[in-house]
C-alpha cells in the first residue's frame, strides 16, 4: 500500500478510522464475570506457584474487575475485519473504485487476516488474491474460498510466502494489503480499544457495582495479546494521552514472547518458530508496531505465560463465561491470573483501590477437535504424542504459519 494515503499514527486517526468502518463491522459486546474477578482478586496458593519463578514466595494480592471485549463475535470471527476493512477503504479513497477493481488486492495469511481481506474485497466487488500456506487449516481455507477470493497456496515460511505474493503482484498488478505492520491496519484494529473503554464506562455508570471501587467509572488498564503486534499497536495509539495503561500478554513456548523479550533487550526479534497453542500469535513483531509497542509511553509493559497457563484460562472461559475462544485470545487472561509479576505490579501501583482491567478475547476461530486435543486426559496425549499429533508438554503442534 503506498505510503503517500498512510494517516498518521494518533487517537485523532483511530476516531476517523472507526467512524469510516462503522457500517461494516458488529459493535461487539463487553462482557463482565463475577468468578473470573474474583479469580483474579484471589492471592494464588503456594501449591500453584511450585515450579514457577515466583515459587516459594509471597503471593500477590491485587485487587481486580474485569472487562472483556469479546472479539470472537466479531464478522468472520476475530478482530481483523476492522484493519482488513480499514486498509480497503483508505485504498478506495487513494486510488478510487474502478482502479481497486481493476488491479485487486493480495495479502499473505493462514487464517484471519486472509478472511478478513476476502470479506472486505467481496464486500466492494474487488477480486482478493489471498496467499495461504498449504498446511493451512482446512476450514481457514474453506472460510477463505466461501468470501470469493483466489488462494494460491505456498510453502510455510514467511519467504516463501512473500515469493508467491510477488508473482501475484506482477502477474495481476494487486495491491498488497499486509496482515498487520501498515498503519491503515494498526488504524483500523486500534478502533476496539474506543469501543471497550466507552462500552465499559457505559456498564459501570448503570452498574456501579461493577467496578473496582466507588467513583471509578471506567478503565483503568487494557491488555492484549501480541502477535505481529497491528491490534497491541492500534490499541496502544488510541490509548495514548487518556490515562488508560495498555500491557501486552505472549506464550513463552519455544520463545513465542518474542515482543517482550525483544523489549527487554532494546532490539526486535525478527524471526520466531515457536508451536504454542495459541497459533494466531506465532509471527515475529512488525517493524512499524515495534515503534509503539518498545515505548513504554505506549505500552507500559509486556509479559508472558506458559501453555498450561493459556490452557487453564481458556478452561475458564468456556465453562464460566460459556464464550467460545481460541487460545490466543486467552493470553491475557492468563497473564491477569497466573503471572505473578503482572499481579504484583496491579498490587504495587493500584494499591487498595485496585483496578478495572479491559481484557481483549481476539477471536474464536478454533474446532472442536482442536480443543478437544488442548484438553485431552494424558494417556490420550502420549498416544498421540507418539503419532505426532502433539509435542512433549502435551500440547497440539502446528506448522509455524499464523498470520
Amino acid at each position: 500500500m503506498g505510503s503517500h494515503t498512510e494517516l498518521p499514527l494518533t487517537r485523532e486517526s483511530v476516531i476517523g478510522a472507526h467512524e469510516l468502518i462503522k457500517p461494516h463491522i458488529h459493535l461487539t459486546p463487553v462482557q463482565t464475570n463475577t468468578t473470573l474477578s474474583n479469580l483474579a482478586s484471589t492471592p494464588q496458593t503456594a501449591e500453584a506457584l511450585k515450579g514457577t519463578p515466583w515459587e516459594g514466595q509471597e503471593p500477590a494480592k491485587p485487587k481486580i474487575k474485569l472487562f472483556f471485549k469479546c472479539e470472537n463475535f466479531q464478522r468472520i470471527g476475530a478482530f481483523k475485519v476492522r484493519g482488513a476493512f480499514h486498509a480497503v477503504k483508505r485504498l478506495i479513497e487513494a486510488e478510487g473504485l474502478e482502479e481497486v477493481r481493476r488491479k485487486g488486492v493480495v495479502t499473505h495469511s493462514s487464517g484471519n487476516h486472509a478472511q478478513a481481506l476476502a470479506l472486505a474485497a467481496k464486500t466492494f466487488n474487488i477480486p482478493a488474491h489471498i496467499v495461504m500456506p498449504k498446511i493451512s487449516t482446512p476450514s481457514k481455507i474453506a472460510g477463505t474460498q466461501a468470501q470469493g477470493a483466489i488462494v494460491h497456496f505456498s510453502g510455510s515460511t514467511s519467504q516463501e510466502r512473500e515469493a508467491v505474493v510477488e508473482e501475484v503482484i506482477k502477474d495481476t498488478g494487486a495491491t498488497l494489503v499486509p496482515p498487520y505492520d501498515h498503519p491503515h491496519i494498526i488504524l483500523g484494529q486500534g478502533t476496539m480499544a474506543l469501543e471497550l473503554t466507552e462500552q465499559a464506562s457505559s456498564l459501570i455508570k448503570s452498574e456501579p457495582a461493577l467496578s473496582v471501587r466507588e467513583g471509578k467509572t471506567g478503565l483503568d488498564a487494557v491488555i492484549a495479546p501480541c502477535g505481529g503486534g497491528g491490534m497491541l499497536a492500534g490499541n496502544a495509539v488510541a490509548l495514548h494521552g487518556t490515562g488508560v495503561k495498555v500491557f501486552a500478554a505472549e506464550p513463552s513456548f519455544e520463545g513465542g514472547d518474542d515482543a517482550r523479550r525483544g523489549v527487554a533487550a532494546g532490539e526486535r526479534v525478527t524471526t520466531v518458530k515457536t508451536l504454542t497453542i495459541a497459533d494466531g500469535l506465532r509471527t515475529p513483531l512488525g517493524e512499524i508496531n515495534w515503534r509503539f509497542i518498545a515505548d513504554p509511553s505506549y505500552v507500559h509493559s509486556l509479559y508472558s505465560v506458559t501453555e498450561d497457563n493459556i490452557s487453564d484460562a481458556m478452561r475458564l472461559v468456556l465453562e464460566r463465561m460459556k464464550c467460545f475462544v481460541e487460545p490466543s485470545a486467552v493470553v491475557g487472561l492468563a497473564t491477569i491470573l497466573y503471572n505473578e509479576d503482572f499481579r504484583r505490579l496491579v498490587e504495587k501501583e493500584a494499591g487498595v483501590e485496585g483496578w478495572n482491567i479491559g481484557v481483549v478475547f481476539s477471536g474464536g476461530n478454533t474446532t472442536i477437535e482442536a480443543i478437544t486435543k488442548i484438553f485431552a486426559p494424558v494417556e490420550g496425549k502420549k498416544a498421540e504424542r507418539e503419532e505426532g499429533v502433539v509435542g512433549k508438554d502435551g500440547k497440539k503442534v502446528a506448522e509455524n504459519v499464523a498470520g
